[in-house]
């Protein structure tokens, strides 16, 4: 509404010159726009990555989504402060052997796998020393680039890639969308027969921010220790796990497990020195 004597025009400006205090107070949250840097970045071994954008998202299920477990909620706002890298698939076979020497993968060229495929049989203590040794190439250091896991809240807000539901791409998981055990797929979707093994990391779609496979194929190591009841008590803003525990966290399912287990709010663990043939990791590059 014009001031007194103030003419229409001026009024337009006037308001138009008034903060956002909304804006603002986003701004404040969640830190630097991801047009801080590249969109994209392939490091010295052939490892691509695309940047996640900050933001916040609800975290978690409800309790009538199909398939929720109490260690699920409650669901809750989580801020993520800044954008971050993220591989565009988990660590492969080829990957894992170019920094390490190794290749410890249950699915080698000669069980149906090869360099393409996830590494698996990894322990969490296995994915630390990985980001650690990929940390420590000569290459890497002089981009200025390190590695690490993704927490558990990374994880899932970069699975879920803006969306809102129990998948990146909808509510519906089967033998369409990635490698699970398909005769067991989830919220209609398409039944088949299962693989029974790791499928290459780019066999399925993308999700809308250009990640595969966050829906099974194999469980992904977080960096945060289990805990479940935390999201009871977690911190909003770049929650970082419990202080302690017994296990570290899981995400995104495999391709022994049916199709609920492959849900982005589904929260599993292990111990971390513990591996087997459903589980790998993918990581955080930061510039």
């Amino acid at each position: 509404m014009p001031e007194p004597g103030e003419n229409t025009g001026e009024a337009r400006r006037r308001a138009a010159r008034k903060i956002d205090l909304g804006k603002v107070l986003d701004d404040v949250l969640l830190g630097t726009p991801a047009s801080a840097g590249p969109k994209a970045v392939t490091n010295s071994v052939g490892m691509s990555f695309v940047q996640i954008p900050s933001g916040k998202f609800q975290m978690g299920s409800p309790a009538d989504e199909a398939g929720h477990r109490a260690n699920e909620g409650p669901v809750h706002e989580v801020v993520i402060g800044s954008a971050f890298y993220l591989g565009v698939h988990v660590v492969t076979q080829a990957a894992y052997l170019a920094v390490t020497g190794k290749n410890p993968a249950r699915f080698g060229a000669a069980d149906g796998g090869g360099p393409e495929h996830p590494v698996e049989s990894v322990t969490w203590l296995d994915a630390v020393a990985f980001c650690q040794q990929l940390s420590g190439r000569a290459e890497e250091r002089a981009a200025g680039r390190s590695y690490r896991l993704p927490t558990e809240a990374e994880w899932e807000y970069a699975a879920r890639a803006g969306s809102a539901t129990q998948f990146a791409f909808g509510s519906s998981f089967g033998a369409g969308e990635g490698n699970c055990a398909a005769a067991y797929p989830h919220g209609g979707g398409e039944p088949g027969a299962a693989v029974g093994r790791t499928t290459p990391v780019s066999r399925y779609p993308a999700t809308a921010w250009g990640l595969r496979d966050v829906h099974g194929n194999v469980w992904e190591w977080c960096a945060d220790w289990y805990g479940e009841a935390y999201y009871a008590t977690l911190p909003l803003r770049d929650p970082p796990g419990p202080a302690a525990g017994k296990f570290r966290v899981l995400r995104g399912g495999s391709w022994k497990n049916q199709g609920a287990a492959c849900r982005a709010a589904y929260r599993n663990a292990l111990a971390p020195h513990q591996r087997d043939s459903a589980t790998g990791f993918r990581v955080v590059m930061s510039v």
